[in-house]
């Protein structure tokens, strides 16, 4: 599958699964813009896949919950690009702790930067790809779009947003050329999942290698973990499928956790 010269922005691409969807993105041809709020390390990225493919790669300096930084950093793709033809929206943090104990202002941030951010970066992006007749917008859901764990209420709730939003896109974009798809990863190892097991350990008063084998894979066919490769080649495949057939659709990578 290509994207051969299509230029494709992936939030929170400066590590972890978004940085995997980049490299995954630029080995099949595409331009790739690396949106992140940490600059210096959007730049190493960036630089670092266009050394390593010859394709063209740029970060963008990008707060996803700011609807200002948003549009500029779209505008600042097209001026260089002249359109956008793939969003990858990806950013996203982790914080757990039971409802009763949940500040509001932690739940505000999630919901901020999974959903606004989601909403905020279609928006901005929707109206190029219209212009084009064409484009792509991939969210990154989870098994908890489709699941329920304890101590993740807004993670939660916002994955589950997601699976709305992505539908209502396709039903208004389908006539235009645009298409929606939501990648539901089960637990892969990352920063924000290597975060969560001393923080759940604490909450459930397990031990941390309790927490990856029983509460993270325990539901899994074979105790392992979903790699971030995993998940870029599902990106791939939604980003390259170019007609409707599959527009609205979720596809869960979980090593067989969450099955439908």
């Amino acid at each position: 599958m290509t994207l051969k010269d299509k230029a494709c922005i992936i939030t929170g691409a400066a590590s972890g699964i978004g940085n995997a969807i980049a490299h995954r993105y630029a080995k099949a041809g595409g331009k790739v813009a690396i949106a992140d709020i940490k600059m210096d390390a959007a730049q190493a990225a960036a630089d670092e896949i266009a050394k390593t493919y010859g394709t063209e790669a740029m970060a963008v300096e990008m707060d996803v919950t700011s609807e200002d930084a948003v549009n500029a950093g779209v505008q600042k793709v097209v001026d260089a690009w002249g359109g956008v033809d793939v969003l990858v929206s990806n950013a996203g943090i982790q914080i757990v702790n039971p409802v009763e104990d949940y500040a509001f202002a932690d739940w505000k941030k999630m919901l901020a930067i999974h959903l606004d951010g989601a909403f905020l970066t279609s928006k901005a992006c929707l109206p190029h790809m219209y212009a084009k007749g064409a484009g792509s917008i991939i969210f990154m859901g989870s098994v908890h779009s489709k699941e329920a764990s304890p101590l993740k209420s807004a993670y939660v709730t916002a994955k589950h947003g997601l699976m709305g939003l992505s539908r209502v896109i396709a039903k208004e974009g389908g006539k235009k050329g645009v298409r929606t798809n939501v990648i539901c990863p089960g637990f892969v190892k990352t920063p924000l999942v290597d975060k969560q097991i001393p923080e759940q350990a604490k909450e459930l008063g397990i031990s941390e290698d309790e927490v990856v084998s029983k509460v993270m894979l325990g539901q899994t066919v074979d105790t392992e973990f979903t790699t971030v490769e995993d998940i870029a080649e599902v990106a791939l495949f939604f980003a390259a499928f170019e007609t409707n057939a599959l527009t609205g659709q979720s596809l869960v990578a979980s090593h067989g956790w969450y099955m439908n």
